[in-house]
């Protein structure tokens, strides 16, 4: 196995679990259902939100045929993104493909387990609030652009 299937693997293994294992965490242990919302900082509270939909809450799913769409829409795009990773040469690609890959698949089992994905991170400033957001989330944006920064053309390629 290449050094960047390897980075790739422990990419989407450490995304996977950290993700799950903070979820976990907050629900069975933090009680966070029962006990409530509570401040880590002056701009950062831990709540409780179940995301039924995609990114920013978007496409929110009611029913059974839009969850199991959706975990299977995860699933397929996770399969096809991590043949992309195992394939690929370059390093900050795998690293950004490990990062979504880590990321869909915790979102994935989230809705499979709960029907629903668990949001818990809420930004805000005074009266202006962030989406509320997961490791999952953190993952599949810094993954994103990293594949965005990598489709950059390079100094090289510009004509003097």
């Amino acid at each position: 196995m290449t050094r960047n299937r390897r980075l790739g693997l422990a990419i989407v293994l450490a995304v996977f679990l950290s993700d799950q294992a903070s979820k976990l965490w907050l629900l069975f242990v933090a009680r966070l259902a029962e006990n409530g919302p509570f401040s880590i900082t002056p701009f950062m509270d831990i709540v409780l939100a179940w995301n039924r939909g995609v990114s920013y809450g978007l496409f929110q799913q009611d029913g059974e045929i839009g969850r199991w769409a959706l975990v299977v829409i995860s699933i397929v795009a996770s399969i096809w993104l991590g043949r992309w990773m195992w394939r690929e040469p370059r390093r900050l690609t795998v690293i950004s493909l490990a990062l979504i890959v880590g990321g869909a698949l915790g979102n994935a089992v989230d809705r499979a387990v709960y029907g629903a994905v668990v949001d818990f991170v809420h930004l805000h400033y005074g009266d202006y609030g962030w989406y509320i957001f997961n490791i999952a989330d953190v993952a599949i944006v810094v993954g994103v652009a990293g594949l965005l920064y990598e489709s950059l053309p390079s100094r090289a390629d510009k004509p003097a």
